[in-house]
């Protein structure tokens, strides 16, 4: 695995992913602008803020799918100042997307064997797969409600059962943090709450959560701390009904 240029730090006790002056631009456009977080280890965190504020373009520089114009990102200790999105796992974290991204050519059963397997899609449909495998991805299938999907091709599946999937491949990895994208946006209404519940059991197992989501019912409710960012940069920070009640927030956000 190569990380350079990073360094390597104690682990946090408090928190599992930190950034220093985080930055990202676009030609002119400052998408994020010297960003510094502090997100919990143990908790749900949700990113909100006005379309435009950098949520996505935030939880992309932390995963690595964009490269970091400036700053750090401390992923469980480890402190980077390039992010390579083929590494994160290797280094405790995994997300989803809000444009769902799944091996469309292949089966529902199989998009989760090439995640508990070998992580190559080549390798991972030729490998034999032991029994171990086999309950766990018949345990996750049920936990998204995919179960009676498994022989679908991923690429027949609706939107939402698309997102499903997507997040059940994220478990999979059972990683230290889960990044999820709108994971609610596009869910039956009978789905969102299996979904919370997963949400729920990820912090009751002592794993970082962080979402991002317009649902501001979903965002009173699930998460114990906010991240509200406004024109790539950070507004405020802190408890969710403590952060919802500032004025600043609800000018910027709430539009009132």
């Amino acid at each position: 695995m190569t990380t350079e240029p990073a360094d390597r730090t104690e682990t946090t006790e408090d928190y599992s992913v930190e950034t220093i002056d985080v930055s990202k631009h676009f030609g002119a456009v400052r998408a994020v602008q010297e960003l510094s977080v502090s997100i919990p280890r143990r908790g749900i965190t949700s990113i909100v803020g006005p379309n435009g504020s950098g949520k996505s373009t935030f939880v992309n520089l932390l995963s690595g799918v964009l490269p970091l114009d400036g700053g750090m990102v401390i992923l469980d200790g480890v402190s980077l100042r390039v992010v390579h999105a083929h590494e994160v796992p290797d280094l405790g974290a995994t997300r989803t997307f809000q444009e769902v991204r799944l091996f469309d050519q292949i089966s529902v059963w199989d998009n989760i064997m090439v995640v508990l397997t070998s992580r190559k899609l080549l390798p991972a449909l030729l490998e034999r797969t032991k029994q171990e495998h086999r309950d766990e991805a018949e345990r996750i299938l049920k936990l998204v409600g995919m179960w009676e999907k498994r022989d679908s091709l991923a690429m027949d599946l609706s939107y939402g059962q698309r997102k499903l999937l997507e997040i059940g491949r994220a478990l999979a990895l059972n990683v230290q943090i889960y990044m999820f994208d709108e994971p609610f946006a596009g869910l039956f209404p009978q789905m969102i709450e299996p979904v919370k519940d997963l949400v729920r059991d990820l912090r009751d197992r002592g794993r970082t959560i962080i979402f991002i989501s317009h649902n501001m019912d979903i965002v009173r409710e699930l998460p114990e701390h906010l991240i509200v960012l406004d024109s790539g940069r950070l507004l405020t920070e802190g408890d969710v009904h403590e952060v919802l009640s500032r004025e600043e927030v609800i000018e910027a956000y709430l539009g009132t």
